[in-house]
């Protein structure tokens, strides 16, 4: 019996506790005849949402934990199992396509509410989050922000497009677009841009930060301000520095020895001759590949779809009015994205230190990338030899020094070696009187290629082809002087 009393006494003082928390609670004990039922009321979701239906939500839920509860439980229903990025993706839309703005609350009693929960997420302003009762309904409004929005833009720290909400005005947009970003001063004057019924008359209505002139659908609200200059420019430096990062420059008049000052100077093992500059145009997947600099470390680079999409588009506007063939084809493109990489020019880092050079006085820009690699101290060695890899530099030696210690050419290698000089990329044979052999040098041993009986068949059909053409067309001049 004793147990039975405190379980009722219990029971009396949670529901008494939660109607101090909920000031809106009305429990009609009349209606509940079992006291485990009393914690969870009915809620409806209709409209436009993720999920639409009838729902139990707890006495003591306001509307934003009751839709956020029921928004995350589809998510999980949604993705549970699946492993298709693409149907992720439209899944994903589906679940987003939905407002918080202009949410109609209907109760049971007859009393309409409309709710803003994307102001309460702004304002924590409790009106628009209301307390729920059993058999409220919650109808989501259709989410058309093309029709039914308005867009903020200039000095505020959330530009974007808004869901219009009946009764919204000045004020209500710049709260949604997150108030005046204080990097930009003296922030005073809007302008609300709005187009007639038909579209085809703009006009600008003028006015103060502080004025709250109500706004209508279709409204391009600006806040006026020039736009400032205090950004994150910066120049990333890798490797060989003692302070590698990103370094803070200005806008337009930071030199490349500035930056390399305030990287800490080059460590003792930098080669310099091998060190490179990069264009904020370079592409990421360059710098990911070659030198282990990942995208996802580095977000002041461009996005890498982006940057092949633009590479394209210009390789694209540049091949136009060419008149490259074929065959020139290939190459061209090469080159072309070659020079967007490396538009800036190179940069000699051997010379930085030389006063009368004008290397030192090179100003970088922001997004530039400057690569400081280790000494090599080596010679990569590949291709038709019998050992490809890295043999020790040694000064002075050649090309058949550095042969010899890769194992010796192979069967199949062809006599033009190719030394690829590690600063410039530049391809000299060999054997050329010039061809100095330095540290993070490569040496390539091309192989000769072997010709099929498919090789000949199809060389022989051209020039077949080829004569033919030339009897045709000497048979004609022919009948065409007789």
């Amino acid at each position: 019996m004793k147990k039975l009393l405190s379980a009722l006494f219990f029971f009396i003082f949670i529901i008494s506790a939660n109607a101090q928390i909920n000031p809106n609670l009305n429990l009609n004990l009349s209606n509940n005849n079992d006291l485990l039922q009393m914690g969870t009321i009915n809620v409806t979701i209709g409209g436009e949402f993720v999920v639409t239906g009838t729902f139990p939500a707890l006495i003591t839920e306001r509307a934003d934990a009751f839709i956020t509860r029921m928004y995350e439980q589809a998510s999980q229903d949604e993705l549970k199992a699946i492993n298709n990025p693409e149907i992720i993706k439209t899944i994903d839309k589906k679940l987003n396509n939905y407002v918080l703005r202009d949410i109609t609350l209907k109760r049971a009693s007859g009393e309409v509410l409309k709710i803003d929960l994307q102001k309460f997420r702004m304002d924590g302003d409790f009106s628009n989050n209301p307390y729920l009762k059993n058999d409220d309904v919650i109808i989501f409004p259709q989410p058309d922000l093309e029709h039914n929005s308005f867009t903020v833009s200039g000095a505020v720290n959330n530009p974007g497009k808004f869901f219009y909400m009946e009764g919204d005005h000045l004020q209500d947009a710049l709260e949604l677009a997150q108030g005046i970003n204080k990097a930009y001063e003296n922030v005073e004057d809007v302008e609300i841009h709005r187009l007639n019924s038909e579209g085809n008359t703009l006009s600008v209505i003028k006015t103060d930060i502080n004025s709250n002139p109500p706004i209508e659908r279709g409204d391009g609200i600006i806040v006026v301000a020039s736009e400032t200059q205090k950004k994150g420019f910066g120049v990333i430096v890798s490797g060989e520095v003692n302070n590698p990062g990103r370094i803070p420059i200005t806008k337009n008049s930071t030199t490349i020895s500035q930056v390399i000052k305030r990287a800490g100077g080059f460590k003792e093992d930098a080669s310099l001759r091998r060190s490179k500059l990069y264009t904020g145009n370079s592409l990421p997947l360059l710098l990911e590949n070659f030198y282990g600099i990942k995208i996802t470390d580095t977000p002041d680079i461009l996005d890498k779809d982006m940057n092949d999409f633009l590479l394209r588009f210009q390789n694209y506007m540049m091949y136009r009015m060419s008149n490259v063939d074929e065959l020139d084809s290939a190459y061209f493109f090469l080159e072309n994205e070659l020079r967007i990489m490396l538009e800036k020019g190179p940069i000699d880092f051997t010379k930085l230190n030389d006063t009368t050079s004008n290397v030192s006085n090179y100003i970088v820009s922001d997004g530039d990338v400057i690569i400081i690699p280790s000494q090599e101290k080596t010679v990569y060695v590949f291709g038709q030899v019998a050992k490809p890899g890295k043999v020790n530099y040694d000064p002075g030696k050649d090309y058949n020094y550095y042969l010899n210690e890769a194992g010796g050419k192979g069967e199949f290698a062809r006599d033009d070696i190719m030394l690829i000089k590690a600063a410039t990329n530049e391809w000299i044979h060999a054997d050329n009187e010039n061809a100095k052999i330095e540290e993070g040098d490569y040496l390539y041993v091309p192989r000769t290629l072997s010709k099929s009986i498919n090789y000949y068949i199809k060389t022989g059909s051209l020039y077949l082809g080829i004569i033919s053409s030339l009897a045709t067309i000497a048979l004609l001049i022919v009948n065409l002087t007789k």
